[in-house]
């Protein structure tokens, strides 16, 4: 069955591969973290890829990358521009960025027709979260609603920084395994012992480090573009003149459709660690442990 892996790359910079971290070189070999994504999705099965970037990067995008996986799959690629708005909205006076993930993903309209994946470029998700990810999609999808989606659902704990505070979708998750509500958190971080606390005012409150997080995967059937094309319209005309950043986001989509009882989603638990390059400092830890993989041979050195 076809499934793609949609990912979300329009927000790397205009700069692309000079010096921005999204893009810093992590394998032995110069790869970035977007190819072990890659890699881990051909492996489990995906058979697309879609590359949500801005038009102004495609040049430079399709030669440190793209075209290199057009010899491995078929490659596809949607744009973000922060003026691709719906018949009579226009972009408010100062605004400088596009409007998030919700518009990312409705930019792929066209060109995705089967069950897709949604990551974000620079995260390293791991293996395992991939191969349930692409089970969910193409074998066992549940219909307890009109639109039934999954997310790969990671523990906080394995999700910090040691280096700074990070943003977190923290999930509540009923007896069964659905997503209940979705948080966004900011301030989250790691502390001694392996805890997690949320930072807020200069006081470090704890919060269970076990707690289920979403990094921003889901697994997505195609009939969610009409969600998207009603929805966006809508958070256009409930924003202020003033209101000049506020984004449409993915998670918050599928929040309200749950509070409207219109879609479920399944949180597959995973314990792969997600690697990233939050901080600079960051990126020491990171080139560390994909030097760990190889060793354990989860990937060699070439990676393709």
């Amino acid at each position: 069955m076809d499934c793609a892996l949609v990912i979300m790359a329009a927000g790397i910079g205009s700069r692309f591969g000079g010096g921005i971290k999204q893009l810093e070189p992590v394998g032995p070999k110069g790869q970035i973290i977007m190819d072990y994504s890659i890699h881990d999705a051909l492996e489990a099965g995906f058979n697309k890829m879609v590359f949500i970037i801005r038009k102004d990067l495609e040049k430079d995008f399709k030669e440190i990358i793209g075209n290199r996986i057009e010899k491995l799959c078929k490659v596809e690629y949607a744009f973000q521009e922060i003026n691709d708005l719906p018949e009579g909205f226009s972009v408010p006076e100062g605004r400088a960025k596009p409007w998030g993930t919700g518009q990312a993903i409705l930019c792929c309209k066209d060109v995705v027709k089967e069950p897709f994946a949604v990551i974000n470029a620079d995260d390293y998700y791991g293996k395992e979260s991939f191969k349930n990810v692409y089970k969910f999609l193409t074998e066992n999808q549940d219909k307890k609603a009109d639109y039934n989606f999954c997310m790969s659902g990671f523990i906080l704990k394995n999700t910090l920084s040691e280096n700074g505070s990070v943003c977190r979708g923290v999930c509540k998750v009923d007896d069964n395994g659905y997503l209940v509500k979705v948080d966004e958190t900011n301030g989250l971080v790691k502390m001694p012992g392996g805890k997690a606390g949320v930072e807020k005012d200069g006081v470090c409150e704890p919060i269970d480090e076990n707690s289920p997080v979403s990094m921003n995967m889901w697994g997505i059937t195609p009939d969610f573009f009409d969600v998207l094309e009603k929805e966006f319209p809508v958070f256009l005309s409930s924003l202020k003149e003033e209101d000049i950043k506020s984004e449409f986001l993915l998670p918050t989509i599928i929040d309200n459709m749950l509070k409207k009882g219109q879609a479920s989603v399944k949180v597959i638990k995973t314990e792969d660690k997600w690697f990233g390059v939050t901080y600079k400092e960051d990126k020491d830890f990171v080139v560390n442990s994909f030097k760990e993989l190889i060793a354990k041979g989860e990937y060699t050195e070439d990676l393709f």
